[in-house]
């Protein structure tokens, strides 16, 4: 089975029943329980996390592994017990990305991940130390140079 959404970031989307993800607690500071992850292809980095309730409201995501290989998340036993994880190997796990106009200036919130379990979403705190909010997601990027740049 699946669903048929209008969204304003990217038309038309059929989305099959299984890759609903329910958030039952919400995210941090929007609306609505429902959403699904969009891909512009199968090799991006970056994702989106749409709303089936809201077509505007697309939030981009990424697995923070592809840009921090040294991430540590960590959550209290009652946190995961509420949750329901059992085996950290069912878990995916994705950090919100503020996109900005200046790709050095993009960064990622690793103090709030979300862990998706089994179709249920929840954004937790990262109880590890020294994990920041604002993580500049292409740190130790070099940007080419154009023949206008260059002196």
């Amino acid at each position: 089975m699946t669903l048929t959404i209008e969204t304003t970031r990217f038309g038309e989307q059929e989305i099959a029943a299984e890759a609903v993800i329910e958030f039952p607690s919400g995210l941090i500071g929007l609306g609505g329980s429902r959403y699904a992850l969009l891909a512009t292809d199968e090799t991006s980095a970056i994702v989106w996390l749409q709303s089936l309730d809201d077509p505007s409201l697309a939030l981009p995501v990424t697995n923070p592994w592809r840009f921090f290989a040294d991430y540590d998340l960590e959550l209290s036993a009652a946190e995961a017990a509420r949750i329901g994880i059992t085996d950290p190997a069912d878990v995916d796990v994705y950090v919100t990305v503020r996109a900005t106009a200046e790709v050095e200036d993009c960064t990622a919130n690793l103090k709030a991940p979300i862990v998706v379990a089994r179709g249920r979403g929840f954004q937790i705190i990262n109880e590890a130390d020294g994990v920041p909010m604002r993580a500049p997601l292409f740190a130790g990027l070099t940007l080419p140079t154009t023949a206008s740049s260059v002196a």
